[in-house]
């Protein structure tokens, strides 16, 4: 199978908007009498907002204590405050390596794609000034499941117009993987090797990507050599 794409997920690969997703839950839950630590915080790695709000809920006993509609107000809230949080993002928040990385993949005649759990991926990637890198941007308005599903994730393959086996996916959270597997792509994870089983090769940072390097490993996997 011959490589076609990239495929990457967007916080804490592209750029880490982590922080402020942190700051903006730990306030909507303080807001409703809720202590939310950074360990809590682990927990909503690679969810969608409503997913991760019921996270919250459940971590405070609140789990059964708010409609549907005062939920969605709820996370609106959240949005609002990461909003103003994330106006101060710029290409100097790009992770290490990734501008390289994203100018090998281009100059090697690949597309690119971003699949994103958030909502706010096309508001970042502009910021980011990398939007116009991208083929395509598909974000969590776009899909109906959130990952693990891997809806996302063929969601960019189709409308770059690639096989999904023909996709090398990039992820930080373990949901994100499970999403790239089960779109039946090349699975690249960032973080700490013994959380990601189901990854075909785990990086310990950004910086330590290579296009080069994950595209051999892509080809030895998939037996294409040209």
């Amino acid at each position: 199978m011959k490589l076609d794409a990239f495929i990457f997920d967007l916080d804490g690969v592209i750029t880490d908007t982590a922080e402020y997703h942190f700051l903006a839950w730990q306030a909507l839950a303080g807001d409703i009498g809720i202590t939310f630590t950074r360990e809590d915080n682990e927990l909503l790695k690679g969810i969608s907002r409503m997913e991760s709000l019921e996270k919250i809920l459940e971590i405070g006993g609140r789990s059964g204590d708010f409609s549907a509609e005062e939920k969605e107000v709820l996370a609106s809230k959240k949005n609002d405050h990461y909003l103003s949080l994330i106006t101060k993002i710029s290409p100097s928040d790009i992770l290490p390596g990734i501008k390289e990385l994203l100018v090998a993949i281009k100059a090697n005649g690949l597309k690119l794609g971003l699949a994103s759990a958030s909502k706010n991926a096309f508001t970042v990637m502009e910021s980011l000034g990398l939007k116009n890198n991208f083929d395509v941007i598909v974000d969590a308005k776009t899909v109906i499941n959130g990952k693990p599903h891997p809806e996302v994730f063929l969601t960019a393959a189709k409308l770059l117009g690639v096989e999904p086996e023909s996709c090398i996916g990039v992820e930080d959270a373990v949901a994100g993987v499970e999403a790239i597997k089960a779109a039946n792509m090349f699975a690249v994870a960032i973080g700490p090797k013994e959380s990601f089983p189901l990854a075909d090769v785990v990086y310990s940072e950004t910086g330590a990507l290579s296009f080069e390097k994950v595209k051999e490993l892509f080809e030895k996997e998939n037996g294409d050599f040209e």
